[in-house]
């Protein structure tokens, strides 16, 4: 019989290591000591199933109805993962959470385990002398996608998000003449994946090919640190699914946003 349990760290990795490319966001937020973590355990200790409770609220594997009273708790901005999972928490949780103003299942997800050729770009880690130029960048890609402006929201915490992300090496930019021909943070980094966000180009420097030039450069870079580099999608954004066909990436799973 199954039971509600908080965690070990080593439980968690455990539980991650069985799915890293899916679970690579909930590894790495233990391996940082931020997640606040709910779990299904069995008789042998063995996670069925795990739930990151925070801003936004993350379930995986089977049994996640048991998150419920957690997640309609939570007051979190977004519900999401893979798609069964998700479905399944909201099933059991949706009478006492808000009504999301966007639901988005089918979501694909990327991977790429070998290395593409070379885009021979100006790719290159962000500086905290690009802060001015990626914060308002990073806010239009969040707005592009989220469809809210965290630059009214939240302004403070976003320009700070925005700094620590560089700090802690994980934003990329490729910058001509004070235009981003390409932008790209990592949202998790785990030894077995590092899973990119807020992929994004300038409007005037689109349809040009500097995408998938940029981000074949800077794949290349991150597989030379993890096995795979992965990333999610709205389905219905085809330049983007032709963006990451084109660099031979390969969809794996699929997940589902809930927006609130």
């Amino acid at each position: 019989m199954a039971a509600t349990v908080s965690p070990t760290l080593d439980q968690v990795l455990d539980f991650c290591a069985e799915e890293p490319v899916e679970r690579v966001f909930l590894e790495d937020i233990a391996r940082r000591g931020l997640g606040r973590f709910s779990a299904l355990a069995g008789e042998d200790g063995r996670l069925e199933a795990l739930c990151h409770v925070g801003a936004n609220v993350v379930p995986s594997g089977s049994g996640c109805a048991a998150f419920a009273e957690a997640a309609a708790r939570s007051g979190a901005r977004m519900l999401i993962g893979e798609e069964r999972a998700v479905s399944e928490l909201w099933e059991a949780a949706q009478r006492g959470m808000p009504r999301p103003r966007d639901d988005r299942p089918g979501q694909p997800v990327y991977a790429l385990r070998e290395a593409p050729e070379p885009g021979e770009t100006g790719l290159r880690a962000a500086r905290l002398i690009d802060l001015d130029v990626l914060v308002p960048a990073c806010s239009e890609a969040h707005r592009e996608e989220i469809g809210v402006d965290p630059l009214r929201r939240d302004p403070e915490g976003f320009r700070w998000r925005t700094r620590q992300q560089i700090e802690e090496g994980r934003s990329w930019l490729w910058v001509d003449d004070g235009v981003i021909r390409f932008k790209a943070e990592a949202s998790a980094w785990t030894p077995a994946a590092v899973q990119l966000q807020q992929v994004w180009v300038d409007p005037e420097a689109r349809r040009r090919g500097y995408a998938r030039r940029a981000l074949a450069d800077l794949c290349r870079l991150l597989l030379e640190h993890a096995p795979a580099v992965c990333l999610f999608v709205r389905p219905e954004n085809e330049p983007a699914l032709r963006l990451y066909d084109s660099i031979g990436m390969s969809r794996e799973l699929t997940y589902r946003s809930l927006v609130f």
